[in-house]
């Protein structure tokens, strides 16, 4: 532990630290550009000079590690005279347009400009001009007023691991830009947003729309992946203007996915639902709260009077809050049904446990060996991918088994590539490897590098969760977590499914056999359920159906009353995330409308019953009855007892995954993440084998069961034989039913 003197203050930091770090812990603030914490030291600002005795010349904080007696002086006229000898070079080009630039009030540059800049420049020749750069929907340039400081170009390389950006040319030709001039198209490109320390790289969606000391700020909670990414909202006008990263290095660290920072702008779509309405021979008319509860209620007592409790059905959307979950089974049990659905997108006969990652969020980057199975992780949980990458870059091994042999940003270091009906098979071939018996080759070195490691773990991910054989792999992957002693963990798919089963939100799918009546709880059927088309067929029956939502969408097509409740910014709750970690959220901005939290109009709705126990004042007091003392004691992967006969494989098998930006109502419709390459409209993509075998076509048509559609075709030899992989939770496909099928092609 090198003791280290820095303005005249001592301290022990471990050997290797640098000087700015070592700063730092001291509250030492020295100017700098290009370092970030989370990033390789590149030094290429000069900002960070500082003076070293006995140095013959100022040396860069950020590269420069202590040693044991170093005395360093950040503020002597020597430090201040290289400082402000830099900030001129950087001046030089730099537009000085801050009036007009988005970035001003919130400029690193401008900050550190005042503190150590001079009060008038010395430069008269003209400045450089860079042309702009179109990085797409999301990242808005101006080039012209880039420093150079390679924060952009680092976090490619070394966070999402996709080089996109570089910076060719030499001295004042330096430029950043992307290769062959194509847009960035990661899921994490807006942090390079974030990381720009000046005006350069700003937010497309929040362009022009205000200053940074207009905006009132909350802390939020994300729901749009079980990781739960803590969030800063920001709010002018009563409406969400920006979401940025809120630090928590347990959960997101300091990053945030493009979905989680842009999806704001579903808030405020079109088809917002802002006052109640109901169905009046077969015309929707609005109305007040009153008349809409009385009616709902109304309705639902008759048909549990007439055709008892069980014939009504309540589902919720896996984002829903802890609170709302709760008193929406409570409201459920209350009424005699047992008929409660929320997670709409597993197939599970043991869905009343909590599937849970099985460890805290941050071991995974301490993982020396990870089995990834059934899962598209980059669009299913795009920072824990990151995670992941970050362990594969630290030696770790990822081994995964899928469909598609997807581009993982990272090292593979074996894959086995089968069609979904195959995939028991390959698990069992593993773990009789694990046992030592004769398995294929791609079992067996998955097995070797299983037994290898000491910190391991085998993952199952959202299309396994779907696939027609969930409980199966299910078992299989906890036979191989236990022969091998790795941790067995799920990427839950929705932000409070592991909250939904600690509440007992969960029971069975009441969409297989149709019901009576349905109460739907912030859904959207026909894209958030395993089978889009027959939860529509089931609604289309149903003689009564109350939606409680934020949007419209089809909900006319089937419901009978319609009330508005509030999207998570102008919603208040709590989140169990993937690692059992309750999250809590205020509302960031009011209710549009006549929009109320969800958790009030079941608690009103409760009443309108005269069920007992619906008395809540604060969303803290339901809380506390949904999660008592030693609930987190609760979580558990414990496999079901099923049977283990092999599949029949299908002739074309569909590989059916939700879009990174189609998970739910409120990123379906942010209009900035929908214009991106990731939210285009689905084509069915095949390998070569495939296509030959339906004879070179351009366009299929592909049905299951129900009605067909027609897609454009490509291919893509990532996949395995016999997979036609199309996107689900997509209106054009809806009609195609029960996820991961057998599908009949025709061209």
């Amino acid at each position: 532990m090198p003791l280290v003197t820095i303005d005249n203050k001592e301290i022990e930091v471990p050997a290797g630290t640098s000087v700015i770090e070592a700063a730092q812990q001291l509250g030492i603030y020295i100017p700098h550009f290009c370092y970030h914490k989370k990033l390789s030291i590149a030094a290429s600002c000069r900002m960070c000079l500082v003076e070293v005795e006995k140095a013959p010349k100022p040396l860069p904080a950020c590269a420069t590690p202590v040693a044991d007696g170093m005395k360093v002086k950040t503020r002597s006229q020597y430090a201040i005279d290289a400082q402000k000898g830099v900030m001129e070079f950087l001046l030089i080009n730099h537009p000085l347009d801050c009036p007009i630039c988005d970035q001003g009030g919130e400029c690193q540059l401008q900050d550190i400009a005042v503190g150590y800049g001079g009060v008038e420049s010395r430069y008269a020749e003209a400045k450089r001009v860079v042309s702009e750069k179109d990085l797409g929907p999301l990242v808005a340039t101006d080039m012209t007023r880039c420093i150079h400081c390679s924060r952009c170009v680092r976090f490619g390389q070394e966070i999402a691991g996709q080089m996109e950006l570089g910076m060719p040319g030499r001295g004042e030709h330096v430029e950043v830009m992307p290769f062959l001039e194509s847009q960035v198209n990661n899921e994490l490109s807006g942090n390079i947003i974030d990381l720009c320390p000046v005006g350069a790289l700003t937010s497309k969606p929040f362009r022009y729309h205000a200053r940074g000391w207009e905006l009132s700020r909350r802390l939020g909670v994300s729901p749009h992946d079980s990781l739960g990414s803590n969030l800063t909202v920001q709010v002018k006008d009563g409406r969400v203007q920006r979401v940025l990263p809120a630090d928590n290095e347990a959960v997101n660290e300091g990053w945030l996915s493009d979905r989680d920072r842009f999806a704001y702008q579903g808030l405020y779509a079109d088809d917002r639902l802002t006052v109640p309405m109901i169905k009046d021979n077969g015309r929707w008319i609005e109305v007040d709260w009153a008349t809409a509860l009385a009616q709902a209620a109304g309705a639902l007592r008759v048909l549990k009077e007439t055709h008892g409790g069980d014939a009504l059905g309540f589902v919720a959307s896996p984002a829903a809050t802890v609170e709302e979950l709760h008193l929406l089974q409570k409201l459920a049990r209350s009424l005699g049904s047992s008929q409660i659905e929320s997670h709409p997108l597993e197939r599970s006969a043991g869905r009343g446990q909590a599937r849970w990652l099985g460890m805290p969020v941050a071991k995974v980057n301490t993982l020396d060996r990870i089995l990834l199975v059934g899962s598209t992780l980059r669009s299913e949980q795009p920072l824990l991918a990151a995670r992941v990458r970050a362990a594969v870059k630290a030696s770790a091994e990822l081994s995964i088994l899928h469909a598609a042999n997807d581009t993982q940003n990272c090292a593979v270091a074996n894959a086995v590539i089968a069609a979904p009906s195959q995939w028991l098979a390959a698990l069992t071939e593993i773990e009789q490897a694990l046992k030592g018996a004769s398995a294929s080759a791609e079992a067996q070195a998955i097995a070797a590098s299983l037994k290898s490691g000491a910190n391991k773990a085998v993952v199952l991910g959202a299309v396994a969760q779907i696939h027609p054989q969930a409980d199966a792999l299910h078992t299989k992957a906890a036979a191989i977590a236990a022969a091998c002693g790795a941790t067995l963990g799920f990427l839950p798919v929705g932000a409070n499914s592991v909250g939904a089963a600690v509440v007992k939100a969960q029971s069975g799918d009441v969409f297989a056999a149709p019901r009576k009546g349905y109460v739907l709880l912030g859904l959207e059927p026909e894209l958030d359920c395993v089978d889009g088309a027959a939860a529509m067929q089931a609604l289309a029956t149903a003689e009564c159906v109350v939606g409680l939502t934020a949007y419209k969408g089809r909900a006319p097509e089937y419901a009978t009353v319609l009330l508005p409740i509030a999207p998570w910014a102008e919603n208040e709750g709590g989140l169990v995330n993937m690692e059992g970690r309750l999250q809590t959220f205020n509302a960031a901005t009011r209710c549009q409308g006549e929009a109320r939290p969800a958790w009030k109009v079941l608690r009103v709705l409760g009443n309108q019953f005269g069920l007992e126990g619906c008395d809540f004042d604060t969303v803290a007091a339901v809380r506390a009855e949904a999660l008592p003392d030693g609930w987190l004691e609760g979580l558990n992967n414990a496999a079901p007892a099923v049977d283990l006969g092999a599949a029949v494989a299908g002739a074309i098998e569909w590989l059916a995954e939700t879009p990174i930006y189609a998970v739910d109502a409120v990123t379906r419709r942010a209009s900035a993440l929908q214009a991106t390459a990731m939210a285009a409209a689905p084509v069915a993509t095949a390998n070569a084998s495939l296509l030959a075998r339906l004879g070179g076509k351009t366009t299929l048509r592909v049905r299951q069961a129900g009605l067909a559609v027609e897609l454009a075709v490509r291919q893509d030899d990532r996949l395995a034989d016999g997979v036609l992989r199309i996107a689900a939770g997509h209106p054009h496909t809806v009609s195609l039913g029960a996820r991961m099928g057998v599908l009949e092609v025709e061209a």
